[in-house]
């Protein structure tokens, strides 16, 4: 299998703090991959590691093979990035940004990202700074896809955008996935967005990697299982990452568990499974709640 990006007891310290501690990832190519934690997990120093904007402290970090912090013109092309703020020289046109792009880049496609932007209706005349949040979104996306990248690397575009043009970002990021092939990671807080559009997934917390893996293997491996109130001592269950009881009946979320009479068994959903791992998966956690 060929993997887009490797990491082997990857580390990053800013003076005495650990943003990352001993990941290890082998992201396959080719696919749209969901990277979830909460602030401060370390996500963003992940991706600045990926597209060679930090080095590591310890341990290696490599995308197709190669170290992102290699810095030759044929490294550089074959990442994309797009941070969170969606950065662009307000007072260029998007015409200027897109041969400013293709200026610094050796496989820049103006045609393509001319075309992407006829086809969302923004002028090429008009001002990086007088366009709505949504089209400077899609401005610095068709930027970042007209690198024609291996890689494209997203950290947390969806963040400021409205549901409409949180849409219209997803719906030209996975046509453009389709027509090229190329591997997406794809950093954001928006769960059941990611659901949608990514298939596998790499949970982060407090810098450290608490799941990995194909989305549908991930789910298939977690059911949530209601039954009677009990204690969890019944080795069947597997491994119980979370546990809410009432007065009469408990509700569990278990890993690799086997069916149990008289329990009543349904899919675990991406949200559930992802929240479990955020709010500690070594531990069992038990919240008492009202009786239904």
């Amino acid at each position: 299998m060929t993997h887009a990006l490797s990491a082997s007891s990857l580390c990053k310290r800013y003076r005495s703090t650990w943003a990352l501690r001993d990941c290890d990832l082998a992201l396959p190519a080719g696919r749209v991959i969901a990277l979830v934690g909460p602030n401060g997990a370390g996500k963003t120093t992940l991706l600045r590691l990926t597209v060679g904007l930090l080095s590591p402290t310890s341990g290696s970090i490599e995308v197709f093979d190669s170290s992102p912090t290699a810095n030759t013109p044929q490294a550089l092309a074959r990442i994309g990035f797009l941070a969170q703020e969606h950065p662009l020289y307000r007072s260029f046109t998007v015409a200027d940004l897109l041969h400013f792009g293709a200026s610094l880049n050796i496989r820049f496609d103006r045609r393509l990202a001319e075309k992407r932007l006829d086809s969302l209706g923004i002028p090429l005349d008009r001002k990086a700074g007088a366009l709505s949040g949504g089209q400077q979104s899609q401005v610095a996306l068709a930027l970042a896809l007209a690198k024609r990248p291996d890689l494209l690397v997203l950290d947390e575009p969806l963040a400021s955008l409205d549901p409409v043009a949180r849409r219209e970002f997803l719906q030209t990021l996975m046509g453009a996935v389709a027509q090229d092939g190329i591997t997406v990671l794809f950093s954001s807080h928006v769960v059941h967005e990611l659901e949608r559009v990514c298939d596998y997934l790499v949970v982060l917390n407090h810098g450290r990697i608490a799941l990995d893996g194909d989305i549908d293997a991930v789910l298939a491996r977690h059911r949530i299982l209601t039954g009677p109130r009990s204690e969890m001592d019944d080795p069947r269950l597997g491994a119980v990452l979370e546990a809410t009881h009432s007065d009469r009946h408990t509700s569990l979320l278990v890993r690799d568990g086997a069916a149990i009479d008289g329990w009543q068994e349904q899919q675990a959903g991406l949200e559930d499974v992802v929240l479990a791992y955020l709010r500690g998966s070594a531990t069992i956690e038990k919240r008492e709640v009202a009786a239904s």
